[in-house]
């Protein structure tokens, strides 16, 4: 369950588009045609999905506080490692642009050998992958979210890469379609193509309360709890009051 709460949360509730408005200079770019736009969006569920558990590994095993003691074989008791008090934090940025740029790399020289035209038209939009905010956030969301295993890191890195996906996809196709409608002179280009995006961003919230209902349950029986308690206590209180008046 938790893979799954995981897996639609992150392509429905906290949508890397509609939700935190990541990679929006691609997502704007890329999207006029829905074949330019798979393309893309195949690159990006791709990159994602290997760089969120990589740089995971090197989240857990380089740069967290005292990661580096299993160099050393101590790692059953820390504080007798050389490598201990070692904080590596401070290189985040780096090795996960480092570790995204490589994966990009590797995804250009795949789509311009099997895919000439593919990497024709997404021109510069491929190789800028790399500084896409949209694959950083993820890394960087894995991070601060304290995603605790590999297995869901890999969860987190597909599920958000589809959830760009879809939003690309979406927004091809809406704009192949309104090439065609009659949309008024100042509207026309990336200025219906913002409406649009904002409208289908208030359309995503609504999935908000899809994995809502254990945390009202957790909520409601926290409440009835402290509200138990509060009565036990002026229960208390109140014999205590009867018992010092009849002494």
């Amino acid at each position: 369950m938790e893979h799954l709460e995981l897996f639609f949360k992150s392509i429905f509730i906290d949508n890397m588009v509609f939700a935190t408005f990541l990679g929006m200079c691609s997502y704007l770019a890329v999207s006029k045609k829905v074949s330019t736009a798979v393309g893309l969006g195949a690159a990006v569920i791709f990159v994602l999905a290997v760089t969120v558990p990589l740089n995971w590994l090197l989240d857990h095993y380089i740069l967290q506080p005292d990661a580096l003691v299993w160099l050393d074989g101590n790692s059953a008791t820390p504080k007798l490692s050389a490598y201990y008090g070692y904080d590596l934090g401070f290189l985040s940025f780096i090795l996960f642009i480092a570790t995204i740029a490589t994966m990009v790399q590797l995804v250009e020289i795949v789509v311009e050998k099997f895919s000439p035209a593919l990497y024709n038209s997404l021109g510069i939009f491929l190789p800028l992958i790399a500084v896409n905010c949209a694959i950083l956030g993820g890394s960087l969301f894995m991070q601060s979210r304290e995603i605790e295993s590999l297995s869901l890191a890999l969860n987190y890195g597909i599920s958000s890469g589809i959830g760009w996906f879809l939003a690309i996809i979406a927004i091809a196709a809406i704009r192949e379609k309104i090439r065609y409608s009659n949309v008024p002179a100042p509207l026309r280009g990336l200025g219906i193509t913002f409406i649009i995006t904002g409208l289908m961003a208030i359309g995503f919230m609504s999935f908000g309360g899809m994995l809502t209902t254990d945390g009202i349950k957790e909520e409601a029986e926290v409440a009835v709890s402290e509200a138990k308690t509060e009565v036990l206590n002026q229960e208390k209180t109140e014999s205590t009051q009867i018992v010092d008046i009849l002494k």
